[in-house]
């Protein structure tokens, strides 16, 4: 009679302990979408690891996430601090598509933040130059080639698309008026460069997941780092400026051993957060 109840007993104090183990997860949605996109991700992240906390940010979904990204990192900023105040043990951060130029920036911007792994899934973080059925909503008679027209100068950097949209034919137009991408690379100094540097190397992990079929990235391998030179030749992330001079951390992130690079095949960029190929593959081992 004692060992029918003692088991169960056991079983759930291991439980509880269990799930005490796993940092909360907090999730920051892509352009055009938001929190409800990522049902089948929580799914996967809370069966894979019971008791997780998973919060998605419910901050400029659908159109309004065409805002100018320094106004949404300021929202951001402050739903995310809000949630790490009540997390002593740090949390992870999983942003998908534009989220992780989010991500990045608010790592860049807040002191003292204990976030573990940044899980930057699908996003154009060294830019974005294509012609893909998300630009052709916001632009629709307009060619990629002439997209600098458009947000090359202050007024076009009043969309976020615009911020980190970067033409490799245009470069000088590009270090001119961009004030987000171009910031949070290094590309421009500001008086916040070290400190951000300071800032987002306090990460402990830098998970990079992207690949061939994606279908929006642009390079695709921009989620890697990697971007295009004024021929369109991909250039690896290694051989990029603003690893070179270590512009944000990047660099000794990855001396340190910890960037974590992805690349998963047949993938679109609307089933990354779904498929849970790539939970298994590239996300699960970083949320413990």
């Amino acid at each position: 009679m004692k060992s029918s109840v003692v088991h169960p007993l056991l079983f759930l104090l291991l439980s509880y302990f269990t799930s005490e183990a796993y940092k909360p997860v907090i999730i920051v949605h892509g352009l055009f979408d938001g929190p409800k996109q990522f049902k089948a991700l929580t799914g996967f992240i809370q069966k894979a690891h019971p008791g997780t906390e998973v919060t998605a940010l419910n901050l400029f979904n659908d159109l309004l996430s065409l805002r100018p990204l320094w106004t949404q990192v300021k929202s951001f900023r402050s739903a995310l601090e809000s949630r790490l105040n009540r997390t002593k043990d740090g949390a992870h951060l999983l942003c998908f598509s534009q989220g992780g130029l989010i991500c990045r920036a608010l790592l860049s911007v807040i002191p003292n933040h204990n976030i573990h792994s940044f899980i930057a899934l699908s996003s154009p973080l060294a830019g974005q130059y294509g012609g893909t059925d998300y630009l052709k909503k916001i632009f629709p008679k307009t060619l990629k080639r002439d997209v600098y027209k458009l947000c090359y100068w202050t007024f076009g950097q009043g969309m976020s698309i615009c911020q980190y949209w970067n033409d490799p034919h245009h470069r000088d137009k590009y270090l001119k008026y961009s004030n987000f991408l171009a910031m949070i690379n290094g590309e421009k100094e500001h008086k916040d460069t070290d400190v951000w540097r300071k800032n987002f190397l306090r990460i402990k992990k830098l998970v990079l997941i992207g690949g061939p079929d994606d279908g929006v990235i642009t390079p695709w391998q921009s989620s890697h780092f990697g971007f295009y030179n004024s021929n369109e030749t991909v250039v690896e992330m290694r051989n990029q400026q603003f690893y070179g001079s270590d512009a944000f951390g990047l660099k000794t992130l990855d001396a340190r051993g910890d960037v974590s690079v992805c690349e998963q095949s047949g993938v679109k960029h609307v089933q990354w957060h779904n498929n849970h190929s790539v939970f298994t593959s590239c996300i699960q081992d970083w949320l413990v």
